[in-house]
C-alpha cells in the first residue's frame, strides 16, 4: 500500500468509534459490485483518507480487505466469504436441503431458493441458479418482503401470528401493481396459503417472475425453513403446473423428514 496523504476536510461523524468505521468501511466494500477508491470510500462514509486508509490496512492485514496492485482500489477481501460460509453451515437446514434443493433444480429446470428467518427477516440461505437463459441476481443474505414474496408468505401462514398480525396491520409497499397492499386481502391471502400448503407471489416484487414456495419443518413441527422455484411467469405461472407443486411441496416433505420430523 502507498501512503495518502492527510485529508483533514472530513472527520468522522461524533460519536463513531473506531470499530464502528472499520466496520462500516467492509459492509461498504461488500455491497459494491467492482473495487472502490480510498477516496470513494471516505466520502461515502464521511471520514478522512487518512483515516479510512488505517482502517483499510488493518483490514487487510486480517484478511477482510484486499487491495488490487495495479489499480489501487480496494475490495472485500476472501476471508469474508469463507467465514461467511462457515456460518452458514451452522444452518443445520442448508445441509440437510442441500441435495433436495439440486433435484429439485434438475426436475423443474428452475432456479431454486432456501429461506430462513433472521433477526425477523425473511433470508436468503442459498440459491441454486435454473436451467433457463434467465438468472436471477438475488444473492445469499438478501431479505425477501414477508407480504410481497413466496417465502415470506410461508413465513406468515406457518410462522408466528403474532408477526403475521403485525405485519398486515402496518403499510404494505407496493412493490410492482400487482403487490398486495391491503392488509385484509393480506390475510385472506395468508389464509388460501395455510390450507392449500404452498404460496406464490406471481407479479409481485417484479413483473414478469413468480415464486412457488413450500414450508420446511422440524422434529417438533416448527417452521424452520422454506423453499421455492423462482422462474418467469412464463414458466411458472400463478396458478403452478400441478407437477410443480407437487415437486416443491415433496421436496419440503423429504426436507423435514431429514430434519427428523414426522408425519
Amino acid at each position: 500500500m502507498t501512503e495518502p496523504g492527510s485529508d483533514s476536510g472530513k472527520t468522522a461523524p461524533a460519536g463513531t468509534s473506531t470499530l464502528d468505521l472499520a466496520l462500516r468501511a467492509v459492509e461498504y466494500l461488500v455491497q459494491q459490485s467492482r473495487p472502490a477508491a480510498l477516496a470513494q470510500i471516505a466520502e461515502a462514509l464521511s471520514a478522512s483518507k487518512a483515516t479510512i486508509y488505517r482502517h483499510l490496512v488493518t483490514l487487510q492485514k486480517h484478511g477482510f480487505v484486499r487491495q488490487d496492485p495495479e489499480t489501487g482500489r480496494y475490495d472485500a477481501g476472501i476471508k469474508l466469504m469463507i467465514l461467511g460460509e462457515s456460518l452458514r453451515q451452522r444452518y443445520d437446514i442448508v445441509a440437510a436441503a442441500r441435495a433436495e434443493l439440486m433435484t429439485l433444480r434438475d426436475h423443474t429446470g428452475q432456479a431454486v431458493t432456501l429461506c430462513s428467518v433472521i433477526d425477523e427477516e425473511v433470508i436468503v440461505l442459498e440459491l441454486i441458479q435454473g436451467r433457463t437463459l434467465v438468472e436471477f441476481a438475488t444473492r445469499r443474505g438478501t431479505a425477501m418482503a414477508y407480504h410481497a414474496s413466496a417465502h415470506g408468505k410461508i413465513w406468515l401462514a406457518f410462522g408466528s401470528q403474532d408477526r403475521l398480525r403485525r405485519i398486515a396491520a402496518a403499510p404494505l409497499k407496493a412493490w410492482t401493481p400487482g403487490s398486495i397492499v391491503s392488509g385484509e386481502a393480506l390475510l385472506a391471502e395468508i389464509a388460501a396459503v395455510h390450507e392449500r400448503g404452498w404460496a406464490t407471489a406471481p407479479d409481485e416484487v417484479i413483473t414478469g417472475v413468480n415464486a412457488l414456495a413450500a414450508p420446511v419443518f422440524d422434529h417438533r413441527k416448527i417452521l424452520v425453513g422454506s423453499i421455492a422455484i423462482v422462474g418467469s411467469t412464463q414458466f411458472i405461472p400463478a396458478i403452478p403446473d400441478p407437477e410443480q407443486i407437487r415437486e416443491v411441496v415433496g421436496s419440503a416433505a423429504r426436507i423435514s423428514r431429514g430434519l427428523n420430523w414426522k408425519d
